[in-house]
Formats: C-alpha cells, sequence, structure tokens
C-alpha cells in the first residue's frame, strides 16, 4: 500500500506550498509546521510540480480571457467610431474605421483559433517528393503486388491533399 503524504493530509498544505514554491528552504519550514524536512522534500517532488503546472495553466486561461475581452472591447469601440463617423457623413474617418474594425476582428477570430494565417506548404509538389515517389516505385518494381498497393496508397493520398 502506498504511503500516504503528510504534507498533502495536513491543515498546513496551502501554507507549505507557497513556502515550497517561495524557495523557503525546508529546514525552515519543518522549524516551523508540523512536518519533516524528508516529508517537505518528497511531498516537492512528488506534488508540487502538478500543483504548479496547474496553477500555471490557470493563470494563462485567466490571462488569456482578460485579452480576449480588452480585445472584444477594442472592436466595439472601433465598430462604434465607424457607425458615428459614418452617421456624420464623414466617410475619410468611416472608411479608416472599417480598417480598423476588420482589423479587430481578424485579430479577435485568429486569437479564438477561427482563422489560422499560418503558412503551409504542399510537399507533394516538391521535386524532392517527386524523386522520392519515383525511387520508391522503382524499388518496388521486383514486387508487383506492393507496389500496385503502395502506388493506390500514395495516389489516394495525393488526391486527398
Amino acid at each position: 500500500m502506498p504511503r500516504v503524504c503528510t504534507v498533502c493530509t495536513s491543515d498546513d498544505r496551502e501554507a507549505i506550498d507557497r513556502a515550497l514554491v517561495s524557495g523557503t528552504p525546508y529546514r525552515r519550514i519543518a522549524a516551523h509546521r508540523p512536518v519533516s524536512e524528508q516529508a517537505l522534500l518528497r511531498h516537492h517532488d512528488a506534488h508540487v510540480p502538478d500543483r504548479l503546472a496547474k496553477a500555471q495553466e490557470a493563470a494563462e486561461v485567466a490571462d488569456g480571457d482578460k485579452l480576449l475581452a480588452r480585445l472584444q472591447r477594442l472592436l466595439d469601440t472601433a465598430e462604434g467610431l465607424l457607425a458615428r463617423a459614418a452617421r456624420d457623413g464623414d466617410y475619410r474617418t468611416a472608411l479608416s474605421g472599417v480598417g480598423q474594425a476588420r482589423a479587430c476582428l481578424e485579430l479577435l477570430l485568429e486569437v479564438e483559433g477561427r482563422v489560422d494565417r499560418r503558412p503551409t506548404m504542399n510537399v507533394l509538389v516538391l521535386p524532392e517528393w517527386q524523386q522520392a515517389r519515383a525511387a520508391l516505385l522503382e524499388a518496388l518494381q521486383p514486387y508487383p503486388e506492393a507496389r500496385t498497393a503502395v502506388s493506390a496508397r500514395l495516389l489516394a493520398l495525393e488526391a486527398s491533399a
């Protein structure tokens, strides 16, 4: 039966974890809490990294949510200014507002993962792929069944790309 972590079951766990994360020496923590230095070491090695990772992930999500909210407010402001300029007949400013609102909207969609601007490359048209394909099929010449199967699979892959 596995050993129970005395730090995890301690009423002081939160304070101990904060002290461990802040780099307080184990000896100093053990002097003020009802746990041994060895228990602190085991707890730190086995449990603190998991908790830190979860806390970091939660902090990143919270920061991301704040950034999305700010970006949404920026888009709302740009759209409001655009509407005002159009209403006032200031078409030059309205056109500028369209560009700014579009930029905000594009960034918002990209951040939300609904637009992907990363460049893509079709490796099937590269000369290196054509050479490798020809070499593969040539090497399979003595094995007609394998060559047919590989050729059919390559054609299917190329058709789906």
